[in-house]
């Protein structure tokens, strides 16, 4: 008899819940088999297993479950490997791309808090000045509409 889970089980072992499988399910992302009265219960096979491992995979990578549905389906049909290999690499370019991207404006963004920092800790240095916080407050507006 082939080895077979329930979903109580896939979601103990990938530390999800049942609710995030049956939304995998919903997308198409997996089929389970039903059994039981009415079909109630869910039961997932090696291979069905295996593509909620490749969905978590591709989320953690942050791929749509889009690109996730793409890729795994491609993988199960007996087309030309070369092309489905080039599709990966293409899937993958694209989001360290985006990684990329958002990681410069990730850095970005530390660079204004530490120069927003460096100027309030400034200003909080300039005891004999009362004006210190209104300062702070206007170089903050200024940002602000050079923004806009």
């Amino acid at each position: 008899m082939a080895t077979t889970y329930t979903i109580a089980e896939l979601a103990r072992e990938f530390d999800i819940t049942a609710r995030a499988i049956r939304f995998y399910e919903d997308q198409g992302l997996l089929s389970p088999k039903r059994e039981g009265v009415g079909g109630r219960n869910r039961v997932y096979t090696p291979r069905e297993r295996t593509r909620l491992k490749l969905t978590l995979r591709g989320k953690r990578l942050g791929l749509t479950l889009s690109e996730i549905k793409s890729i795994v389906d491609m993988y199960e049909s007996p087309k030309d490997t070369v092309a489905q290999i080039n599709r990966f690499l293409g899937v993958l370019a694209h989001q360290r791309e985006t990684l990329e991207q958002q990681r410069a404006d990730i850095e970005m963004a530390l660079e204004e808090i530490s120069a927003h920092e460096e100027e309030c800790r400034r200003l909080l240095g300039e005891e004999d000045s009362p004006d210190a916080a209104k300062k702070v407050l206007q170089n903050e507006a200024h940002s602000a509409s050079d923004l806009a």
